[in-house]
């Protein structure tokens, strides 16, 4: 029988606002020995999640992208629009300066198999679940799949 996502995701996450400072946010991942945190509007709605990968920025910092002159013309070899995120990320004060953006969502009846299959092809480490008001009720992690098939 195949377990679906309500039955090995963590329930009840730690949920941040975007308005949360960046400190408290490293605070409770560091603490809670998390790897992300699902970020939620004052609606109550999720518009984000926040990382470690997102949180490297702060500590490496970012690259200029390689450019060309060319006729006093500037060529960018590398999209401006990423460094001008990366940049932003490096810089942020507040989760939601640094959060990444419309997560990929999964709902609770889905399949385990079906989640591991997002994770794997969209490259995530975790996947946000949504009840079907749009509420966050859990987080399905790679550490949960991998414990459910130890379960087995």
């Amino acid at each position: 029988m195949l377990k679906t996502v309500a039955e090995v995701m963590s329930s009840d996450p730690i949920l941040v606002n975007p308005k949360t400072p960046l400190k408290e946010a490293i605070q409770i991942l560091a603490e809670k020995r998390i790897s992300g945190l699902p970020v939620i509007n004052d609606a109550g709605k999720l518009v984000g999640i926040i990382s470690e990968t997102d949180l490297m920025w702060q500590e490496t910092g970012v690259t200029p992208p390689a450019y060309i002159m060319i006729l006093d013309s500037v060529i960018y070899l590398q999209n401006p629009a990423t460094y001008d995120r990366d940049l932003h990320k490096a810089l942020g004060q507040t989760v939601g300066e640094v959060m990444s953006k419309n997560p990929l969502t999964i709902t609770p009846d889905k399949s385990v198999k079906e989640a591991a299959k997002m994770i794997q092809e969209h490259k995530v480490h975790r996947l946000p679940v949504l009840d079907n008001t749009g509420k966050v009720i859990g987080i399905l992690t790679r550490g949960d799949i991998i414990r459910a098939m130890a379960a087995e």
